[in-house]
Formats: C-alpha cells, structure tokens, sequence
C-alpha cells in the first residue's frame, strides 16, 4: 500500500513542538508532503471513470464517480476537484473542456470561482492578523481612518468580516464603476450603514472592496498583489490569482460557457432592470447587493470585462488543486509542508462561528471570520465559500480534510445541481475519510 494512504501517527510531534491536546489528537497532526504531481502516473491513474484524469485514493472513489457522472466526457465545459487529508493530497482530479472549442481540461486549468473568491480575499486578512497588523475586534477605522465616516467609526473587523456591516447595498452605481475598484472601496467608506447594521446580511460584493480597502489601508498594496505575496508564494502554487492569470502564468483560465453567459450578451430589458427598487424590502435588501442595471455587460465577449479588474468577492480564478491546498493549511493548525503559514492561535479563531443569526440574504450560513458553515451532517465544525455556480473551498478542521472544486458552466439547465453539488459531494469525501486504509486493502485483496 502506498505510505500516502496511512493516517499519521497521532504520537507524531506537532511542527511547533508544542504538546497535543486530545481536540488535535482527533484531528490528526499534518505530515507536511510537499505538493507533487508525480503520483499521477498511469499505475495511479487507473480505476478512474472513463473521462477523468488525474489520481486519487482509492478510498474516494465515490466521490470521484460522483463528479465523473457531471463533468467527463462534457464538450464544453468541464471542472477539476481536489482533496487534501492532513496536508498531503489524496484526490486531484479533472475532466472535461475548458471551452467551446473541446480544448481538454488539464492539471493546470483554473475557472473564475465567484463567490468562492472571498475566503481567498479573508485568508489574506488573516496572514496580515497572524503577524500583529490587524486586530479582528478592533475598529476597522484604527486602520482605515477614512472608513469612519457616516457613523461608522465603531465598526469592527470582525463585525466586517461576518457581514454585519451594514454595507451590503450596492452604492448608486453603473456597471463601467463596478470596475473601478478603487472608486467602490472609496465610496463605501464614505457610505452611511443601512438599518441592517449589526444583523447579518450577505455582503455579495461589497464586502470583496471592504477587505481590500482594509488591506490597502494596512499594507499600501492592492489585493491582486497581496493575492501573490500572502497566497500563492508562501503556498508555492501558481493556481491562484485575482482575475485572468498573467501572461506567462502556468495557470490556463477557462473560459465562461452556457447559457446564463449567452443570456449575459443581451441587454436586460429596462423594466426589469428597474424593478429592483420596488420591490418589497425583504426581496429588494438581497438583490440590491449583487445587482445594478446593466451589470450583464461585464460578462460578455471572449475576454469579459469581470476578469479584467480586481473583484475580491467574485472574480479569482483558482485551480483546484491550489484552493485545496490553501485549506489544507487551514486542516493543519497553519502549517503547509512543515512550515507555518498561520499560526495555530489563529486557525482556532477562524473555526469560531461569529453569529448564529439567520443571514437576512441567503437565509442558511453561519458566519466566520470570512467564511460561512455548510450544511455538511458529517462536518458541522467545517466552513469554507462556495461560490454562483457551485465551486466551492472547504475545509473540515476535525478529519484534516479540505476540498477545492472548480467548474467553468453557467447555465441555467444545470444551475441548481451545479450549486448544491458541494454538499453530497462533501458527504461522500468525509465518508471515505473515514474508511481505514486496511479495510481498502481487504476490500482490493478480496475482489482480485
């Protein structure tokens, strides 16, 4: 049996050198693997459906039937999913096509994540927390002085960053502006907060200008860089960036397909697109966070506009395998490959749920710092984002498991299995996480 197949030993000395608590007895210390494609031979490679390529344990097989049954052999579009147990990869699987053409998905293809962007944009406030220049229970002021204004002085970071800022609304805005990052975090820190103050709403773009204006303020730089500096080089992935990958970037983008996109090339009508505003409040709070006339248009043509700006809350383009890996950090106290990438004390204030009250937007998730619950039975101690369409990061800090799940479809046909296919997918996951390697021994040595 390959050594990757074995839980780590729980006597196992934790890479800070500290003693274990029962809690991380549980949770099983990482082993710090680096990150290596080369298990992907033919010899691991075998067993997977038709379609798929890639490895993964066999242990996961489930799991991997279960994308294999929504994205292989697909024409036009396609999706990869990754799974890490205690830091060292168990599943990294892709299938499909990343375009129209039939171009294959490979190792190396990325999608545009959507909301899924906004634990990226979180994790690096929290390298930034890890190293003393944020407090979560400070005010977002103390960092930001301009943000104070319209009486927001004694909003806090952690407020903020569990969207309960009261900032959920799209400023009076056109689609061009929604571009223009730095005109929106300007504005919002000069905006009054709404009668939701306090409560629970789902920031669904603001909050991505909130956390950079933050950042900005703290560091002088802007998110897209801080992407590279606080992610992907100390994880050593080329698989994460803030909208298109640069030229020269390993990472190849797919391109946005099916029908919500064909629908994104026309105009909505005009009497649609100014119903928002009638609307009963209870419909119109939500809407008025993702939605002003005419924002269609960043959508369209073969290189949209959306991937050409710096939309921390919806516009990342990320490998699976990369996204996996950042929450894998997450599954091993902060250490990825031996090395800390955020510090135990931190992690233990990332898994802490901020608010149990019902979103007044998406009515389910509890908030972290950054990151919401799913409903996933076998890990209610997990959280991560998903994101329009599905594509998902997730970590369950009890199994070591985390999950990176990417897919380029937008279409309205398969838009409600495509969003909630995160949450049986994590069932089968943490199901095999489970099985003891040996019972997959006997199980191997029994069927030949």
């Amino acid at each position: 049996m390959p050594s990757w197949w074995q839980r780590p030993p729980t006597t196992r000395p934790h890479p800070t050198g500290r003693k274990l608590s029962q809690t991380h007895l549980v949770r099983g210390v990482c082993r710090g693997y680096r990150e290596s494609m080369t298990t992907s031979s033919s010899a691991a490679a075998a067993g997977l459906p038709t379609g798929v390529s890639g490895f993964a344990d066999p242990r996961f097989a489930s799991a991997v039937r279960t994308f294999a049954r929504i994205f292989a052999n697909r024409a036009t579009n396609g999706g990869a999913l990754a799974v890490y147990r205690h830091g060292e990869p168990v599943v990294d699987v892709w299938a499909g096509a990343s375009d129209t053409a039939g171009t294959p998905w490979s190792a190396d293809t990325g999608a545009m994540i959507y909301s899924a962007s906004k634990g990226v944009s979180a994790t690096v406030l929290h390298r930034l927390a890890d190293r003393g220049m944020l407090d979560y229970a400070a005010p977002v002021a103390q960092y930001w002085p301009e943000f104070g204004a319209g009486g927001k002085s004694a909003i806090t970071v952690a407020e903020l960053l569990s969207h309960r800022a009261g900032l959920s609304a799209l400023p009076a805005t056109t689609a061009a502006e929604v571009l223009d990052h730095e005109l929106m975090e300007n504005r919002l820190a000069a905006a009054k907060p709404d009668h939701l103050l306090g409560r629970p709403i789902y920031h669904a773009l603001t909050i991505g200008w909130l956390m950079t204006g933050l950042a900005r303020a703290i560091t002088g730089r802007d998110m897209a860089a801080l992407y590279r500096s606080e992610i992907a080089e100390p994880l050593g992935v080329d698989g994460i960036h803030l909208g298109a990958p640069p030229a020269g970037a390993r990472t190849l983008g797919a391109d946005l397909v099916g029908s919500v996109k064909t629908l994104a090339e026309r105009d909505i009508p005009a009497p649609v697109a100014t119903l928002v505003p009638r609307l009963p409040r209870l419909l119109r709070d939500p809407l008025s966070s993702i939605y002003v006339p005419g924002l269609e248009s960043i959508f369209r043509g073969t290189n949209p506009a959306i991937l050409d700006t710096a939309l921390p809350a919806g516009n990342a383009v990320c490998t699976a395998r990369a996204l996996a890996r950042m929450y894998s950090a997450l599954a091993c106290d902060g250490y990825v490959d031996g090395r800390p990438f955020l510090s135990p004390a931190t992690v233990r204030e990332l898994e802490r749920v901020r608010t149990y009250r019902i979103d007044h937007s998406l009515l389910v998730p509890f908030w972290h710092l950054g990151y919401h619950s799913l409903p996933a039975a076998r890990a209610p101690r997990g959280y991560g984002h998903m994101g329009a369409f599905g594509s998902t990061g997730w970590v369950d800090p009890v199994s070591g498991i985390s999950v990176g799940f990417v897919h380029n479809r937008m279409a309205l046909g398969w838009s409600l299995l495509d969003q909630t296919f995160a949450v049986p997918l994590l069932h089968l996951i943490l199901r095999a996480a489970r099985v003891p390697a040996r019972e997959i021994e006997r199980r191997t040595v029994g069927a030949a």
